[in-house]
This record gives structure tokens, C-alpha cells and sequence, in this order.
């Protein structure tokens, strides 16, 4: 596809308002937090809440394995607690009580409420009470396993605001996934949901809990307590007459927050399996809890979450977060990369229990104050125009979702986009992978008219926020490039010796000195922390991904560079994919394979080898599909390679929904345990597969 010639760039009227005016605006920002740091990134603390100032060197830090331990410090010695700057400063100090916070659109459309900042506040308290009252204390680490709903929100909030560090796990993780990393950050509660509808498919959400519960027990590690959400079954709980302005099926125990009947509640709803010794009812507990609650005041290198990705060696690294940098960096990221403004309404489709969900869709956006549309259903269900109908029903104006979900709706066409009229829509953002240029160009021409900049941020779990993109109205733009390096961020291109390139160049993408967002180790093994960021290139900061840079300076991703895998815009290692699918019973041997994928960007194949005694029928399929943390993908072809004697099968992950994990990587620790004459059949079978 023949691309424009030169960059593109925003519309005069944008240019107007926006918080950073042009490309000589960008540069003077840019190399005052390179010069000044304390200045610059002081004048964004003074935005916040200190309930002390720090003591020491305002920024400490160490990037070289050869000159000792590796380690951050921002304003170590400042006290503050994050939740209370998202919360109370926001309905105390600068009068936001009644502003919306979150309006919530269900799986079904119709299903919706909205909460203000006071009614969350307000709900943060009371369970940050329950917490307390469960014996949760500072330090403590607390799961949490649900869906796409204002608790989860709550819950998170509830554990900063005790300053217990919360642990989310994605909703689409397996039991075996929720164990281990419940394991591994050594909860001592877990959160869960009764059960909630992804499209049309149920998600028995307690159930995985329970067997999630019960390998932890097995373990030698019982959880003493689970609390549980009434999501699903939500309409029996008992509420007075008059406690809000409508009374619909699905009411939850809340005063002030309003909702849509849906006729989701004519859905099946299962049985939640209960267990009186562990179980107890969020609503339950909430009913009698105070809505006022001091908060923990937190020294601002005090750790926040642990939020598990994937690592090559197949084991999950426990991604460290810290209370003051980590605040600081989401709320300017969130501030200058989407232009925010207060009567912005903001719609990332990010799942919370990904990191773009934690820094943009809870922190940054709270933390500036900002009214936010939270989603629980899928892009295309029930219809291929939700997202469209999504945002002229709360006049979106900022919209970040992922390159995979534009290549799938990109499929249908232009005509569901053009229904509806998106004329709200002020900024879009793409997040996760890099986008190709031909889905770039349809999201800035037919979604946005090219009224629209687009802002491709490139990003990590580990790096906490944006550190290399566009700023709306300061960059000129160009398709499918991330552009510049965000404030305080310097990043560097690398040959495989360690030297920098200049100019025009390829190679590893490494960043130079530290921001405040930055991961501050991995849970309980910094060793590991040290090893995978740092040993390679001593004195840099290892991203793992590739890049060049062109000849105006612009920077290009091109990729992982390691045994990492990216599709639909998350990470997942080839290691932790086999490990998961070797742990069963049935499986001696497995390997991860990838072909392109047109909407995923990859799609994932399993080579696996059956001990003896083992066939592939249809339940030992949909058990492996269960084994592997693939987002538990919906139902997919099995074909065999036709291999004999080796009792090989390939698992063909070709129908993933864009919310869906999926992987890439090489035969080789597979293949070169076959006779050779066979490897070429088990390749060209995977060929064929790929192609059905």
C-alpha cells in the first residue's frame, strides 16, 4: 500500500487548546526534564498530595550490573498515598465530588451505570474498612480476579488506600495461572466474581477461583479468605425501595449509583459454588463498613501492585511498582499524551488486569481528575458497530484501544464505522503492538475523518507508562512509527557488541537513565530483575524489543528480539506456554509455534508429544486449550501432522477473539528431537494447518 508522502499533523483547532503546542514546544519540555529533572518532575509533584517531603538526592539510581546492585529511587523519604490524590484531593481540594467518574457500559448493550468521584470515594473507603477488618494490613499482598466492573476498580483503590500491594490477574487466566501467581506474591486474600458473560460465552469466574484455591491448598499455602461479587446474580440481592432513581434487575447495594435494565438477566446464571469456611459476600461485608477510612501513608518508594508478565524462562516475573513515581509518571503521561482536559470524556478498551488498564484506565485518568467510559463486553458483540455506538452514547472524545481490534473491525468495512457520527472524537490512541501502516491509515482516515492525531505508544508492564510517542498537537505524525521519546525518557539504539548507533540505524531499543514510572525490581527475585533488564548491555536498560530509527530522528519498533511472543497486543513466552501445556498429565513433550495472523498479528500453534498410553480425543483437546494461559480461547481445529511413530498433534488457536492471548516463536527445541526424515513432514504440516 502506497503510503502519503511526508508526516501528518494535527488539525489548527487542536493546536489551539492543547497542553503542548507544536514541535519547538515538545523540544523545550523535552530537554528541560533531561537538564532539570527535579525542576520538571517537581513541578508535577506539586500537583499532589505530600504528606512529607523527601529528605535525600531527589532522583538515586544505578543502571550498571559492574558497579553494584541496580536500583531506582524518586523522592525517597516523601510520604503520600496514592489513592487519597486520586480520590479525596480530587472531591476536596479541587471540588470534582459530582463529576462522573466511571460510566460503566455492560457486556449487553443497555446494561450501564455511572459512579461520581464521591460515590467511589466513598465505596473505596468502605472496603478498604472490610479489608482492614479481614486482618489486611500495609505490605499485605491481596488477589484479585474479577471482571470489567466498578469493584474491581474498588478493589484496587481499597488495597492502595491500606497500602496493602494488589495483585491483578486477568479474568481470562486459568486456575493453574491464578494459583501460581497467588503462590508466588503470597496473597493472603483473594476477590473474585460469581461469574460474568464474555459475549455469549459464560465465565464461571468462582469456579476457576475454587480450583485455583484448591491447588494453592494442595500447595501447603489455604487462602483464609475469598470475597465475592455478586455480578451475575446481583438482582437477588435485596435493596429498599428509593435508594436510587431506578430499579432495575440487575441493582447492586449502592445509593448513588444508577443503572440500565438490560435483558441480560434473562441469562442463565449459574450456581456460585460456595465454601462457608473461605466465602463471603462483598455486599455482605460492605453493608455496615464506614465510608470514611484514614488512609496508610506510604513512603513514596513503598511498593504499590505486583502485576505478573510473562518472562522467557516460561516462570511469570512479579513486575514491581512503587507509590510516588509510579503516580507521577501516569498522571503526566495521561495529561500530555491524550491533551486531556476536564470536559474530556476518555475510553481505553484495555482489560484492568493488563497494564495499560492499570495506568490508563485507573490511575492516570483518576489521578487527573478525568471522566473515563469502563467496558465489560467485546468490540463486536452483539453487533460489529458497538464500539461506534459506544462512543456517540458518551460522546467520546479521547479513544485508546489496540492495533488488533482496529484490523478486526477494519475487516467489515467502512459503513458500520460511518452509522454513526464519532463526531466527539478529538484524539486516537493505538497500545499494546506496533500498528501496520494500512490499519494506521484506516483508523485516521474513516474513523477519525483525519480530524483526528493518532498517538502510537509504545510501552511496557515494566516501564509503567508511555515512553516513546506522539504528543497530539506538538507531532508530526507518520504511520506506524511511535515517534519520540517521551519527557524524561532517552532512549538509545544498540549493536549486538553494545555500541550506540547513531544517525539512521537498527538494533536493540535500550533506555539510558531512569523515569519515575519504572519498574523497581521483580517480587522476591531481584536477581532475575538484574539478569533479564540490565546484564546484557551494562549501564542500559534492556526493553528486549528491536527498533531503528530513520533519518528524521523518527523511531520505528520492529519487534521482540527475544524468546518473547506478542499477539493481540500482549506478551506471553514460548516457555510459559509449553510449561503450562507440559504440566499435564497427558503430555510429555510440547513447542510454540506462530504464523502471521491478519487481525491478531500472530496466531499460536502447540506441537505437543503424548506419553504413551494417550490419545487426542476431544476432551483432551479442550483440557489443553484450559492448560495453556491462552486466554481460554474459544473452540479451534485439532489436526494431526501425521507423524508415526511419534504421537504428535497440532493445536490450532485460529479463531481467538481480539481480546485473546496468542504467541510466536521457533521449532527449534522440538523439531531436533525428531528423526530427520520426519521434521520436514511435522514443518510442512504446520503449513498446511496454517493455511486451513
Amino acid at each position: 500500500m502506497a503510503l502519503p508522502d511526508g508526516p501528518f499533523r494535527a488539525p489548527a483547532a487542536l493546536l489551539l487548546e492543547a497542553h503542548v503546542r507544536g514541535q519547538a514546544a515538545y523540544q523545550e519540555l523535552y530537554t528541560r526534564s533531561l537538564e532539570e529533572p527535579q525542576e520538571f518532575w517537581g513541578d508535577i509533584a506539586r500537583e499532589f498530595y505530600w504528606r512529607s517531603q523527601h529528605s535525600g538526592p531527589f532522583l538515586k539510581y544505578n543502571f550498571d550490573v559492574t558497579k553494584g546492585k541496580i536500583f531506582i529511587e524518586w523522592m525517597k523519604g516523601a510520604t503520600t498515598n496514592i489513592c487519597y490524590n486520586l480520590l479525596d484531593r480530587n472531591v476536596n481540594e479541587k471540588k470534582l465530588g459530582d463529576k462522573i467518574a466511571f460510566y460503566w457500559e455492560g457486556n449487553e448493550p443497555g446494561e450501564s451505570m455511572k459512579i461520581s468521584y464521591r460515590e467511589l470515594l466513598h465505596k473505596v473507603c468502605q472496603f478498604a474498612n472490610v479489608l482492614r477488618e479481614q486482618g489486611i494490613k500495609k505490605g499485605d499482598r491481596v488477589s484479585i480476579y474479577m471482571p470489567m466492573i466498578i469493584e474491581l476498580v474498588t478493589a484496587m483503590l481499597a488495597c492502595a488506600r491500606i497500602g496493602a500491594l494488589h495483585s491483578i490477574v486477568f479474568a481470562g487466566f486459568s486456575a493453574e495461572s491464578l494459583c501460581d501467581r497467588i503462590l508466588d506474591s503470597d496473597c493472603s486474600l483473594l476477590i473474585t466474581a460469581d461469574a460474568f458473560y464474555r459475549g455469549d460465552k459464560l465465565i464461571n469466574l468462582k469456579q476457576i477461583a475454587d480450583e485455583a484455591l484448591q491447588k494453592c491448598k494442595d500447595k501447603d499455602f489455604p487462602l483464609r479468605t475469598c470475597i465475592v461479587v455478586k455480578h451475575l446474580g446481583r438482582e437477588e440481592e435485596l435493596v429498599p425501595d428509593g435508594l436510587c432513581s431506578k430499579s432495575p434487575p440487575l441493582k447492586r447495594l449502592c445509593r448513588d449509583v444508577q443503572e440500565k435494565k438490560t435483558e441480560s438477566s434473562k441469562r442463565f446464571r449459574p450456581k456460585t459454588p460456595w465454601n462457608p469456611d473461605v466465602d463471603r459476600w462483598w455486599h455482605e461485608l460492605m453493608k455496615n463498613a464506614s465510608t470514611e477510612c484514614e488512609p496508610e501513608w506510604c513512603d513514596s518508594e513503598d511498593e504499590l501492585f505486583i502485576l505478573y508478565t510473562s518472562g522467557s524462562t516460561g516462570k511469570p516475573k512479579g513486575i514491581v511498582h512503587t507509590v510516588g513515581g509510579y503516580m507521577l509518571f501516569t498522571a503526566a503521561t495521561f495529561k500530555y499524551v491524550f491533551d486531556h482536559h476536564p470536559e474530556d470524556i476518555y475510553w481505553c478498551t484495555a482489560d484492568i488486569g493488563w497494564i495499560t488498564g492499570h495506568s490508563y484506565v485507573t490511575y492516570g485518568p483518576l489521578a487527573n481528575g478525568a471522566t473515563s467510559v469502563l467496558f465489560e463486553g467485546l468490540p463486536i458483540y452483539p453487533d460489529i458497530s458497538r464500539m461506534w455506538s459506544i462512543i456517540d452514547e458518551y460522546k467520546v472524545t479521547k479513544f485508546y484501544t489496540a492495533p488488533t481490534a482496529i484490523r478486526l473491525l477494519m475487516k467489515y468495512g467502512d459503513e458500520p464505522v460511518k452509522k454513526y457520527s464519532r463526531k466527539s472524537l478529538k484524539v486516537l490512541g493505538t497500545v499494546g503492538e506496533p500498528i501496520n501502516p494500512e490499519a494506521w491509515l484506516w483508523f485516521y482516515r474513516v474513523v477519525g475523518e483525519e480530524r483526528c492525531p493518532i498517538v502510537d505508544t509504545f510501552w511496557q508492564t515494566e516501564t509503567g507508562g508511555h515512553v516513546i510517542t506522539p504528543l497530539p498537537a506538538a507531532t508530526p505524525m507518520k504511520p506506524g512509527s511511535a515517534t519520540f521519546p517521551f519527557f524524561g525518557v532517552v532512549p538509545a539504539i544498540l549493536d549486538e557488541s553494545g555500541e550506540e548507533l547513531e544517525g539512521e540505524a537498527e538494533g536493540y531499543l535500550v533506555f539510558k537513565q531512569p523515569w519515575p514510572g519504572i519498574m523497581r525490581t521483580l517480587y522476591r527475585n531481584h536477581r532475575r530483575f538484574e539478569t533479564t533488564y540490565f546484564k546484557k548491555f551494562p549501564g542500559y536498560y534492556v526493553t528486549g524489543d528491536g527498533c531503528k530509527r530513520d533519518k528524521d530522528g523518527y523511531y520505528w519498533i520492529t519487534g521482540r528480539i527475544d524468546d518473547m511472543l506478542n499477539v493481540s497486543g500482549h506478551l506471553l513466552s514460548t516457555a510459559e506456554v509449553e510449561s503450562a501445556l507440559v504440566d499435564h498429565s497427558s503430555v510429555s513433550e510440547a513447542a510454540v509455534v506462530s504464523r502471521p495472523h491478519s487481525v491478531k498479528g500472530e496466531c499460536l500453534y502447540c506441537f505437543v508429544t503424548l506419553r504413551d498410553g494417550h490419545e487426542f480425543t476431544k476432551a483432551l483437546t479442550d483440557q489443553l486449550r484450559k492448560q495453556a494461559p491462552l486466554a481460554r480461547p474459544v473452540p479451534a481445529a485439532v489436526m494431526s501432522p501425521g507423524v508415526r511413530p511419534v504421537r504428535q498433534a497440532v493445536l490450532l488457536v485460529s479463531s481467538l477473539g481480539p481480546s485473546d492471548l496468542g504467541a510466536v516463536c521457533g521449532l527449534r527445541r522440538f523439531l531436533p528431537k525428531l528423526p530427520r526424515c520426519q521434521r520436514q513432514e511435522v514443518t510442512t504440516a504446520m503449513v498446511v494447518c496454517a493455511e486451513a
